[in-house]
């Protein structure tokens, strides 16, 4: 059955300059575990599909260029979206220029975006637990620059906590960071925990100085209809989110 490109995008105070655009899996060529709308070129999926998917959500979403895919390796680099193709190794973006689409794939970890309420400067950030024990969301705040406070940030689809068991050591990690860290852990019957990655990052913003945060409360993996989740299939596709200014 065919489905039309769908997504989801922020409700949020900022300027209409900001477009974001998160996709859902529908409306793609891909088959077997990537079906449908796999944009993630690394995963085993083949290539004339994914260059179909990227060309179909190009035109559906009327991008304004081809977005400047990102080497995502659970880091805390951020690139400066300075018009080359040439894809960085980043797990994060940022663009004060218009027409320039930034990107991050995602298939559980959590896509935050972030922009400020006059629309002239956005950036995305791929946070998983990794990244958000490093710093990630920290690092793009101080990349987009000026005033924290004016910093408004959106957080996209991603992996609940009931489907998220981490070992203690990722608690550690982030106790060692956030003193309020603990409450985004669940001790489990196996001696494990249940993580809450929107928890963990409004902590993240919250150190940051951002203080405005909208999104959140999806479940990648309980949703397998509309989302990607490697945690819940292995082998599996991935989404994107993209921002960029008019």
């Amino acid at each position: 059955m065919n489905h039309a490109i769908e997504w989801l995008e922020p409700e949020w105070p900022v300027s209409s300059r900001v477009r974001v655009v998160s996709t859902l899996r529908m409306g793609g060529s891909s088959e077997g575990p990537y079906a449908s709308l796999n944009l993630a070129a690394h995963v085993g999926d083949q290539p004339g599909s994914v260059n179909e998917n990227r060309r179909r959500l190009r035109e559906a979403a009327d991008l304004p260029c081809e977005p400047r895919w990102l080497e995502q390796v659970h880091g805390c680099d951020v690139a400066a979206h300075d018009g080359q193709t040439v894809a960085p190794r980043a797990d994060a973006a940022v663009t004060t220029s218009r027409g320039r689409v930034c990107a991050v794939m995602t298939a559980d970890c959590l896509p935050v975006v972030m922009a400020n309420r006059a629309g002239t400067c956005v950036g995305v950030s791929h946070a998983g637990w990794r990244g958000l024990a490093g710093g990630v969301v920290e690092a793009t705040v101080a990349a987009l620059g000026g005033d924290p406070a004016d910093l408004v940030a959106w957080l996209g689809p991603a992996i609940g906590q009931d489907a998220f068991e981490v070992g203690p050591e990722v608690r550690q990690a982030f106790l060692a960071r956030f003193a309020a860290a603990d409450a985004c852990f669940e001790a489990n019957d196996r001696g494990r925990f249940q993580a809450d990655l929107y928890g963990l990052a409004r902590l993240a913003l919250e150190r940051a100085g951002v203080g405005s945060v909208y999104g959140g409360g999806w479940c990648t993996a309980a949703d397998s209809e509309r989302f990607f989740s490697f945690r819940r299939d292995g082998v599996t596709g991935r989404m994107v989110t993209l921002a960029w200014l008019e």
